[in-house]
């Protein structure tokens, strides 16, 4: 009878019926399918993760007792650090890779190019470029080599030149012999060809980049002050503060193609990534025009701060910042409302007379990460034993501005509005999200 009853139990709990064997293994391949879909789409959002970080902003200021770049998370808009660089910082440019900064040190508290390096938000390299008057900046995207304008600097006690960098030993090259004041500089796409703008003859000069010759004269409006190419290499336009127009270049034939009437004292000019949009910053009008790049007609005038001085575009084409130099804040722009939808303004001690502004590329998180987090303390320090700051002074600026700089943007206007921002903008947080939703897949599956 034991025996018996043992292998009754036996049958009757351990044996499984035949026609249950393919739903159980239907139901186990749907499984297996299920988590290779999750795998493959946790891996894409970590790719996304780390090639889609936010790119950050580096804007040049006078400072306190020295010149400063800012540098923003465009994500959050908030300053995240403060290098020192000495001098009045004007030009700015970032090179392709987003590893290093290039800022032109003028007047005569220096005449040197500073070097930062974006990963540490520290200065590691000033090249003197021996003009007088460092203004303008320009990395060629295909080669090592940085352009700086010297304006009013001598070569042979009768012209000007523009020094050329080598940017893999940070030493001078042989310049470009200009025999005029050139104001400012671009470089085309494809690295061939350097547009100079000529402020004391109304005219800009067309450079070949691989001999440094001038190789063409395009007159343009009064006064021409700076320069942008389009991402296609199709187009320039200059800005003509004398005559408050934009000149439009076709650089195939080196010839203006129409002339587009813009506000008052335009001098920074930025165009979109897809060469629709040209904003211009009217410096005198106290505001920025939008130009249609189709039609070569001011589709909006946003009013800015006082005094814009720079103009820069994120690589996406959203957004577009805006440095007023007597306002001591940064404007941003949303381009497809053409609003402003923020300020930056890190308070007293801050962005004071902020000039020039550029922005890197998208960034590898990692690197957006150590910026945000371990640099700004050590970079805040440097500032306040500049500056003789005290260090709760120095801090309560910086918390103003992460507190309230984002106070016009609706996605942050809570009380917590940085916190949840610098939260969302976290690659970590999106992939613990992520996590999150694919596991509720599973067990719903397993139900």
């Amino acid at each position: 009878m034991k025996s018996k009853t043992i292998s009754t139990i036996q049958i009757d709990t351990f044996s499984i019926p035949l026609s249950s064997v393919p739903m159980y293994n239907k139901a186990r391949k749907e499984d297996t399918l299920i988590r290779a879909f999750g795998i493959t789409a946790l891996a894409i959002l970590m790719l996304v993760g780390v090639a889609g970080a936010a790119p950050f902003t580096y804007v040049t200021s006078l400072g306190i007792d020295t010149g400063t770049v800012y540098v923003i998370d465009t994500a959050t808009n908030n300053v995240t650090a403060v290098v020192p660089v000495g001098g009045w910082p004007a030009g700015v440019a970032v090179n392709p890779a987003g590893t290093k900064v290039y800022v032109a040190n003028t007047g005569g508290l220096g005449t040197n190019v500073s070097v930062i390096d974006t990963a540490t938000n520290t200065v590691d390299a000033a090249v003197d470029v021996g003009g007088s008057y460092p203004w303008g900046v320009a990395v060629n995207p295909t080669g090592p080599r940085v352009y700086v304008t010297n304006r009013y600097s001598v070569v042979g006690h009768d012209s000007n030149n523009i020094s050329v960098i080598d940017t893999s030993t940070n030493t001078l090259m042989a310049p470009v012999n200009m025999g005029l004041s050139s104001y400012n500089v671009a470089v085309t796409p494809d690295g061939k060809k350097i547009y100079a703008t000529n402020s004391r003859n109304n005219t800009t000069s067309v450079i070949d980049a691989d001999t440094n010759k001038v190789t063409a004269t395009v007159p343009v409006g009064d006064h021409p002050s700076d320069v942008a190419v389009t991402s296609d290499g199709n187009k320039v336009y200059v800005t003509n503060t004398g005559s408050n127009n934009v000149s439009v270049i076709d650089t195939s034939t080196n010839t203006v193609t129409a002339t587009v009437p813009v506000g008052d004292g335009p001098g920074d000019i930025a165009v979109t990534p897809d060469g629709t949009k040209v904003y211009v910053a009217n410096w005198q009008g106290n505001n920025v025009s939008v130009i249609n790049a189709t039609t070569n007609t001011v589709t909006a005038t946003v009013p800015v701060g006082i005094t814009p001085l720079g103009v820069a575009v994120t690589p996406d084409g959203k957004k577009v910042y805006v440095t007023n130099a007597e306002s001591n804040n940064v404007s941003v722009i949303d381009t497809a409302t053409n609003n402003v939808t923020a300020t930056v303004n890190a308070g007293k001690y801050t962005i004071n007379y902020p000039t020039g502004v550029a922005i890197g590329p998208y960034v590898d998180s990692n690197m957006t990460s150590t910026r945000a987090t371990s640099n700004t303390t050590e970079d805040l320090g440097a500032v306040e034993e500049t500056t003789n700051l005290s260090t709760s002074e120095e801090k309560n600026a910086v918390e103003l501005n992460n507190s309230n700089n984002n106070n016009s943007e609706s996605d942050n206007s809570n009380s917590n509005g940085n916190e949840s921002s610098e939260i969302s903008s976290t690659p970590g947080f999106e992939l613990l999200g992520s996590l999150i939703c694919l596991s509720g897949g599973w067990r719903l599956r397993k139900k």
